[in-house]
């Protein structure tokens, strides 16, 4: 019986539609994807496309000999290259073929390197490799397996540190080895990472740097809240600090079920916020790893692997020193067992844990004070506002904080006289319109104690959700206004049209009109480059 190009299960040659995913059977697979059913070294089959990024797509595939499904990867880098419907060659125009062949030499020399691991077990493993069409084919491993995200959410939203650390220290490792060989990742995030059925975590989307930073020949895929701010500028060197970067942004969002703001974002404001509650449930150095992993300098980010592995790992004497503190609240007791684990240990030592001490026991009376981290300004009790001074218990007469939920931001500036200070990166809204106070701190009806109290507010960002406006036809300067405007990172992608005149846009890719999506996500048009000009 045929396979259904949609799941790779058997269908009934009667059956168009797929009983198992839903697939239709009769459609195409659109240019410049290869056509469905397309076999490879005369045993891959080629179903659906999967996924896509400037420098290659992942197609769903099928092992004739064994039966095996399997991701087959293609070298298909976009705007270097033309493919026709129903076609299975690339063709590459003498203008660009310098830039594709150096393309597909670096795909190549990248997947050479990495099949030359010794130690696959915490990636996609690949299994064949060849040149084909005039490009390039990966053949990788499609085992059982659910993705990062849904393992979280079936988590609860978040994973507690005892669970995150054993399925986090063999991915280090693994992109520790890359660069052993001389290469990187630079794009782990939720969106790569796997569990499988033995709840072993594994590491997919390699691309080459090439495709990892912007200003180079390809059309770079960074991945929003997990991408290191030296990707965003134009064809820097990449090292171990931007791969900490990933990892840490990644276990960042594992902990407390949110990603760090966009690293563009993020030279505005460079705190990462984390709420109080989440806080009291990670051990403090735990945090402080964090932190120092997602600075955005790279010279004062952790730069290296073993920091890294030091940082998110506890020493027998901070373990003491905590537990002391666990077992009971008297200061002597915890002062007589540092002067017992500091015996004979050089001043900086003694430093450190006298640091540490101090954290803990701030962290015990509610406190939670970084001067130096990043981590300034955290949530309480789940909210987005900062820890603040208990109101007096006695009855208040004097003056009291006002509403300011839902007024302009600027209203609310105004009626302060300048004391107030947005304390984050803001939140989606339904019901607060864009740009006024969805949350603030002290709460409405709060003394007012002191002449120079501060109000920290949270400014909505409107609706999570937002409509696709219809840019079909209209000039890709057009339609990248109206998108930004709404909200929207924009991409083109060009081919050549008989309907479209050049410059008009064709379609969305992967989308349509109408369409409700998140605000802020990248957005992908296709751009027409006019008619193709036929030689004679």
């Amino acid at each position: 019986m045929p396979l259904c190009m949609g799941c790779l299960n058997e269908i009934p040659s009667s059956d168009s539609v797929c009983k198992v995913c839903g697939f239709d059977n009769t459609t195409k697979q659109s240019a410049p994807f290869l056509p469905f059913g397309t076999i490879l070294r005369n045993k891959y089959v080629v179903a659906k496309n999967l996924e896509t990024n400037g420098e290659s797509t992942r197609y769903l595939g099928y092992d004739k000999t064994n039966g095996k499904v399997l991701s087959i990867r293609e070298f298909l880098p976009i705007g270097l290259f033309d493919r026709e419907a129903d076609e299975t060659k690339l063709f590459v125009t003498p203008q660009d073929k310098e830039n594709y062949t150096k393309a597909l030499n670096d795909f190549m020399s990248y997947y050479e390197t990495l099949d030359s691991l010794t130690d696959k077990s915490a990636m996609i493993n690949v299994v064949d490799m060849f040149t084909a069409n005039n490009t390039a084919y990966v053949i990788e491993d499609n085992d059982e397996l659910i993705s990062f995200t849904e393992y979280v959410d079936h988590n609860g939203g978040h994973l507690e540190w005892d669970t995150a650390r054993p399925l986090f220290m063999p991915i280090i490792t693994l992109v520790e080895n890359l660069h052993k060989l001389g290469i990187g990742h630079y794009a782990v995030s939720p969106s790569n990472l796997y569990v499988t059925s033995a709840g072993k975590l594994k590491l997919g989307g390699f691309s080459t740097e090439n495709e990892r930073k912007r200003g180079t020949i390809l059309k770079s895929q960074l991945y929003n809240g997990c991408a290191a701010p030296e990707q965003y500028q134009n064809n820097v060197t990449l090292n171990v600090a931007t791969d900490i970067y990933g990892l840490t942004a990644t276990l960042f969002y594992a902990l407390t079920g949110n990603l760090p703001s966009n690293a563009k974002e993020r030279e505005k404001d460079q705190r990462l916020l984390i709420s109080t509650n989440t806080v009291k449930r990670l051990p403090p150095h735990v945090v402080t790893a964090l932190a120092n992993g997602l600075q955005m300098k790279p010279e004062q980010r952790i730069s290296d692997f073993d920091e890294l592995r030091a940082q998110l790992s506890v020493s027998s004497t901070v373990q003491a020193i905590q537990d002391e503190i666990s077992r009971t609240a008297s200061m002597t007791p915890i002062k007589k067992e540092i002067e017992k684990q500091t015996s004979g240990v050089n001043p900086t030592a003694v430093g450190l844990v006298a640091t540490i001490i101090a954290l803990l026991v701030f962290s015990a009376i509610g406190l939670f004070w970084l001067p130096t981290n990043p981590l300034m300004g955290l949530f309480t009790n789940g909210s987005t506002v900062p820890v603040t001074v208990a109101p007096p218990t006695e009855d208040w007469t004097g003056p009291v904080v006002a509403d300011y939920v839902g007024k302009k931001y600027e209203d609310v500036v105004n009626a302060t006289g300048g004391k107030v200070k947005v304390s984050a990166d803001g939140d989606f809204s339904d019901t607060v319109p864009k740009g006024c106070v969805m949350a603030q701190e002290p709460a409405a009806g709060e003394p007012i104690t002191t002449n120079d109290s501060m109000v920290y507010v949270v400014i909505s960002k409107g609706p999570q959700f937002t409509v696709l406006p219809d840019v079909i036809d209209k000039s890709y300067t057009a339609a990248a206004e109206e998108l930004t405007g709404a909200g929207f990172i924009v991409r083109q992608e060009v081919e050549y049209s008989d309907k479209f005149a050049e410059g008009k846009v064709i379609e969305y890719i992967g989308l349509k009109p109408g369409d409700k999506i998140e605000s802020g996500s990248d957005i992908t048009i296709k751009v027409s480059r006019g008619k193709q000009k036929t030689s004679n």
